[in-house]
């Protein structure tokens, strides 16, 4: 099951896509969030709209997408996951996961703009896979992880470079920016995702920078799940962002950094694809 939400910011409704056709579903659903995750809502939404799909309101194609999962509790992105990715920065391999938070107000809709912050001479594109939690986690075994996931969705961390890694402190400055979180166009539900073979590929105004495959992650979805809930509690809406492969720009020699007008587009295979354009900050 494919579930989006659409609509204004901050007024989207909830939809469920079956083929190509967007049904609005905001008559049995509230919105996409931990209260509807947490409980049996999957499975309900599921047959509600199996038994009435001829009654359901249509989502015209022209209404803005909005990110798939509203406002989660926390975002946790995982660094250097793709040995590539690693070596195109000159870090070494981790050993165990490299953890770090993204703020939750940076997430848009997935064909919003992504505005270059204030000051910004750096920033970067991540395709990522994201995992979206879809019941309480809390140390929990590598074999039981599969089953606390809700869905995966296609993420583009977008990363301020300078306020990454040359202004001190964590990471977190350079990954938080508004617009830096475009998620979508919608969440895919787990049932016969093969999450580990799973084409992804990034373009920038039209050529291929990332290109590359989730079988070559070096951390999989269920270790990940079982290594951050030994950690922290992990509730029904949390997003895991899994790592991004080669070809980002601070991997070129000379970097390669967005300005305004460039057109960034991504997918990956089986969770469709967004494109941000990216505009200068405006006070």
């Amino acid at each position: 099951m494919k579930l989006f939400r659409f609509g204004e910011p901050g007024k989207e409704q909830p939809g469920v896509i079956i083929g190509d056709t967007k049904y609005d579903v905001s008559a049995f659903v509230k919105d996409f969030d931990e209260e509807f995750f947490a409980g049996n809502g999957l499975d309900e939404l599921w047959e509600l709209v199996l038994n009435n799909t001829a009654t359901l309101p249509l989502v015209s194609d022209d209404t803005r997408i909005g990110p798939p999962v509203k406002r989660p509790g926390k975002i946790i992105c995982i660094g250097l996951n793709f040995r590539d990715h690693a070596i195109e920065t000159n870090a070494p391999i981790p050993t165990e996961p490299i953890v770090f938070f993204k703020a939750t107000s940076a997430i848009c809709g997935p064909n919003d703009n992504v505005v270059i912050p204030k000051n910004s001479v750096k920033t970067d594109w991540e395709v990522e896979l994201a995992v979206v939690i879809g019941k309480k986690a809390s140390y929990v075994n590598e074999s039981d992880a599969h089953k606390h996931i809700a869905g995966y969705v296609l993420h583009n961390d977008y990363s301020e470079r300078e306020f990454q890694l040359e202004r001190g402190g964590q990471w977190v400055k350079g990954k938080s920016c508004d617009t830096f979180a475009p998620l979508g166009p919608y969440l895919l539900t787990p049932e016969g995702v093969d999450v580990d073979n799973l084409k992804m590929w990034l373009t920038v105004n039209g050529q291929i920078m990332q290109n590359s495959n989730t079988s070559q992650l070096i951390f999989k979805v269920p270790f990940l799940i079982h290594y951050l809930s030994q950690f922290m509690t992990l509730h029904p809406g949390d997003i895991i962002s899994t790592g991004t492969p080669h070809g980002v720009g601070l991997g070129f020699k000379p970097p390669i950094y967005l300005k305004p007008c460039d057109v960034v587009e991504l997918g990956i295979e089986g969770l469709g694809s967004s494109k941000q354009i990216a505009v200068a900050y405006k006070a």
